[in-house]
Formats: structure tokens, sequence, C-alpha cells
């Protein structure tokens, strides 16, 4: 009598300039690891076959080809909420969405930015204090980094950006997400007065990459008092980790934002639990 075969999964990426993200290889060796072999494309309008088609249209032919899931990047995360049947409250409420589940034909919203962030502020600095935080950088993930600090209890957000309307904006819009005034916003003087007089500091920004190396401040404001957090990954260590490190500060780095984010994303996807450990493993074979 032939075995039932495992079921498999169709996943993929909408974005643009894909080539360097690693959470292709964190969903596939995952589903193989748990004996349900997935596939997850890369679908970077940037491409010459995708470049003339639209988020609608991109999304229209991954329900007709039977995929199970979405990751979304930039510069979609906003405009595909509306184009979905159900959004989480939290992606809902931050009007961005990252992760999108496809079940019996309808489309489910999430942003696991949010929650992957979270999961790994809660995990690995449980105990320090969220009084005061000075996030540095208001694009890209800085949203979601921005609405994860205000739900993890911060009560004084400083939202700093070389744009400071951009700032501005992203403060208006957390404070009307989540109804209260946690967050101000303005541009880059005298952040380091302000990082001084906070528990703790979140680079936002690509300052740290390897193709942006640096910092996004002056580091030597920190004191053993602080804790700093890098949404960095490539590379683990950054400029701003090892000088908050050599200052006597706790440290949360990129990898476990990366990381959570890809393992909430799974468990949407497919419905079955993810082994973080092994996904982290993954990740960091990944070089």
């Amino acid at each position: 009598m032939n075995a039932t075969p495992a079921r498999s999964f169709l996943l993929g990426l909408i974005g643009t300039d894909l080539s360097l993200s690693r959470t292709p290889p964190l969903h596939e060796a995952e589903g193989l690891a748990q004996g349900h072999p997935t596939v997850y494309r890369r679908l970077d309008v940037l491409t010459e076959r995708l470049k003339d088609r639209t988020l609608s249209e991109m999304l229209s032919s991954a329900l007709d080809m039977g995929f199970d899931g979405l990751n979304i990047t930039h510069p979609f995360k906003r405009e595909v909420v509306a184009m979905l049947d159900e959004v989480d409250p939290v992606a809902t409420r931050l009007g961005s969405v990252n992760t999108v589940a496809i079940r019996d034909g309808r489309t489910f919203g999430y942003n696991t930015d949010v929650t992957g962030y979270a999961r790994g502020l809660a995990e690995q600095l449980p105990d320090v204090s969220k009084r005061s935080v000075v996030q540095v950088g208001a694009g890209g993930v800085g949203n979601a980094i921005a609405f994860a600090l205000a739900e993890a209890g911060v009560e004084e957000l400083q939202i700093r950006d070389v744009d400071a309307g951009r700032a501005a904006e992203l403060a208006e819009n957390l404070n009307t997400a989540t109804g209260t005034s946690v967050a101000t916003g303005s541009g880059p003087d005298g952040v380091e007065d302000a990082i001084a007089a906070a528990d703790g500091v979140v680079n936002a920004t690509p300052l740290g990459m390897l193709s942006h190396p640096g910092t996004s401040f002056d580091t030597s404001c920190l004191t053993p008092v602080h804790w700093v957090s890098d949404v960095v990954y490539m590379p683990v260590s950054t400029q701003l980790l090892q000088e908050a490190e050599a200052a006597g500060c706790r440290t949360l780095n990129g990898t476990h934002m990366a990381v959570y984010q890809a393992v909430d994303a799974f468990e949407h996807f497919t419905g079955l639990p993810a082994d973080a450990d092994r996904m982290r493993e993954t990740f960091y074979s990944l070089g």
C-alpha cells in the first residue's frame, strides 16, 4: 500500500532587489526538515519578466498557481493591505503587511517584522528598562520597529531621521495607530544627547551594513546603563554593536528579528510550528 505523499508548499517573495534575501533558503530548509518539500521563489519586479506586472496581477497569479503564501517587501507592504481578504489587527493598525498566507483561495495578511522584532527583544533583553528609547531611522523596517517598541511598553519613543518630516510622520502614524502619544519625531540634531538620557537605542538605518559601513550616531554617548539594538544583520556584529559592547551595553543583534520574522511567517504559511533554533542555524550557515 502506497503511503500518502507529503504535503508540499509553494511560497514566494514579492519586491525589488531580492538577490541577497536569506528568506527563501530559510523556508525551504525548514519545510524539508519537517518532511514537506518546499519551493520558495523570488518574484523581483526589477527583472525583465516581471517589470511590467502590477502587484495586483502578481497576487492574482499566485492565487491561480496555487501558492500557499507570499512575503511582501519594499515597495509593496502598504499597497498590498487593501488587496487582501483579511488582515491581522497588528498589521491593520500599522497599515503594513509583509506576510500573506493563502488558504482556500483567500488571502490573510500579517506583519511578522513586528512580531519577529518583539520576540527577539523579549527573549534577549527581557528585563531592560523601556521607559525611554531613541530609534534612529524612520524608513522601511523602521515602521515595524517603532510599532513593536510601542507594543512592548516603551513609554517615550523618540524617532530621529535625517529626514525630519519622515520621522514626524512615523511618530504621528504610530500615535494614531496605538491611540497614545508615545512617539515624537525629529531630525538628527542632538541625537547623542537624547540617547544619553534614554534607556535604550535602536539603529533602524542601513548604516553598519557591509555596503554602508559606519554608525548612525556617535557612540561615545553610550554607557553601561544603555541597551543597544541593531536591525542590520550582515554583518552580525556591526560596528555599532562592537562599540556598544565595549562601552558595557547589553545588545540585541539583527539576526533575531530576521529569523523570528521567518519563523512566524512559516507558521502562517504552513500551519506547522517552526523550529526557531533550526532556522537560526540555517540562517548562520548561509554565510
